[in-house]
């Protein structure tokens, strides 16, 4: 196979080598784009697809391809994951490298390989979608507007030359940063990760509520208690129905679903929670995929509604040391003084009813939450750190992590009738997809994606090693 190689000084001392597309025979071009557009992100998104642009049939486990770029420091270490691929995220291996020579915008490059059980490419065929991501093993805000191969405008797939690609031992595609010919194997710069991380194994509870109805015996053998007994939080004279939380097929999954009812009256509101009967969680990491809402499900809006997700135990006593509650509450109409949406994240050492005390961390954001939404909290002996949709959200002090076990919980309850003093019926929903908690461990939400994917892939619904005591 022909290869032409051409050298061509760049701007100032910064050269670079020249590595265009075989021009007879078989060869492929690489297409790019981003999902993750800012200078700065919890991970960097590039997707891929790989075209055969020669005149013969191309294997796939002959190419490999090469993303470049800056390192945020020369001990920073990076993870690869593939979220999703036609080809198959099993068939796809990310590798990382280090450069010969460093540049300005390059350091390090990911090297994508393929398996066997890729498959082949017909002339003008490529391979479909590959969304790939990589993140500081850290998880930590990683920088890649001084990334060589990262370019934030591209969110549609064309042709993208800032990265090369081999088919067997030949460069047949793109230009190399510097005076970097792309060497036939990469140089390892950190353990090779599986495709998909699912992180440090520990203890586990995961749930994928597969139930029939808030009355199926699985729910309390799997440790659950649907509410029904009278109290707070929420409006006074208020009831809370067990036959409000429901379970249906969507999205491929089972979710469940919490509807919190008026008639703007205390005897006709209905609120829904349901916990897990046992206090047996602590340290480590929760996990749910929830989806808020802004709008009623039927009837006129503005009730001050709060929808949630938060392990718990019980205040023993007025200013009690030993309560620890870590919330993610949503409040999409505003209340407690709010004028609107606002989600709370707060870290609780204790509080006193009355006269009202309250002693807790909490950091808020007054926007629509409205959606799907993947909710993360990790609990380790130093801070409380939670996540949305893979973005740090706020990180809390050493001195409100818990010091005994707490139950998990799921709520949508009204704070008063006074954001909608209306007669007319209304209701409200909070879904979630599933919940997760592994026992003293510390995961980054992508490993989370993956110990979920994980159980989903296997047909697991159900699992609940967390030991009681």
């Amino acid at each position: 196979m022909a290869l032409a190689v051409a050298l061509t000084a760049g701007l100032g001392s910064a050269a670079v080598t020249a590595l265009p597309a075989s021009a007879a025979g078989d060869s492929v071009k690489v297409q790019y784009r981003t999902s993750a557009t800012g200078a700065t992100a919890d991970q960097a998104e590039p997707w891929f697809k790989v075209v055969n642009n020669g005149s013969g049939s191309v294997a796939l486990n002959q190419v490999s391809f090469r993303y470049y770029f800056k390192a945020d420091s020369p001990s920073t270490q990076y993870r690869y994951a593939c979220s999703w691929a036609v080809k198959g995220c099993a068939n796809i291996t990310g590798t990382f490298g280090t450069l010969a020579t460093p540049t300005a915008t390059a350091d390090r490059y990911l090297e994508i390989t393929f398996t066997g059980g890729a498959g082949s490419l017909a002339p003008g065929a490529d391979t479909g979608d590959m969304q790939l991501r990589f993140y500081r093993a850290d998880w930590q805000t990683l920088r890649q507007s001084d990334d060589y191969s990262f370019d934030g405008s591209r969110t549609a797939y064309a042709d993208w030359d800032k990265v090369t690609a081999k088919l067997g031992t030949g460069t047949v595609w793109g230009t190399a940063p510097g005076g970097n010919t792309p060497d036939p194997t990469p140089t390892p710069t950190d353990p090779t990760p599986t495709p998909t991380d699912p992180g440090p194994s520990g203890a586990t509870l995961f749930d994928d509520f597969t139930y029939t109805s808030s009355s199926d015996p699985a729910i309390g053998a799997h440790g659950w208690s649907v509410r029904s007994n009278a109290g707070g939080p929420g409006v006074p004279g208020a009831t809370w129905a067990p036959e409000n939380v429901t379970f249906a097929a969507e999205g491929g999954n089972t979710v469940m679903n919490l509807e919190t009812s008026t008639a703007g009256t205390g005897e006709s509101t209905k609120h829904t929670e349901i916990l897990t009967k046992t206090m047996k969680f602590k340290n480590g990491t929760y996990a749910a995929r929830v989806k808020f809402s802004d709008a009623p499900k039927y009837g006129p809006d503005g009730d001050h509604l709060v929808q949630t997700f938060f392990p718990i135990n019980d205040l023993k006593a007025p200013m009690a040391d030993d309560y620890s509650e870590y919330d993610f509450e949503y409040l999409p109409n505003g209340g407690w003084g709010e004028p609107s949406n606002i989600l709370y994240t707060t870290s609780w050492e204790t509080y006193q009813a009355d006269p009202w005390v309250a002693v807790n961390q909490h950091t808020e954001s007054r926007q629509s939450y409205a959606g799907w939404h993947d909710l993360v909290l990790t609990i380790d002996n130093n801070a409380i750190t939670y996540y949305i949709d893979g973005q740090v959200f706020g990180t809390h002090d050493a001195r409100y992590l818990p010091e005994r076990g707490m139950s998990i919980n799921f709520n949508q309850w009204l704070i008063d009738l006074n954001g909608q003093p209306g007669s007319t019926p209304r209701a409200y929903d909070q879904k979630v997809d599933y919940v997760l908690h592994v026992k003293d461990q510390v995961l980054t939400p992508a490993q989370v994606a993956a110990k979920v994917g994980g159980y989903r892939t296997a047909g697991t619904a159900f699992v609940d090693t967390v030991p009681n005591s």
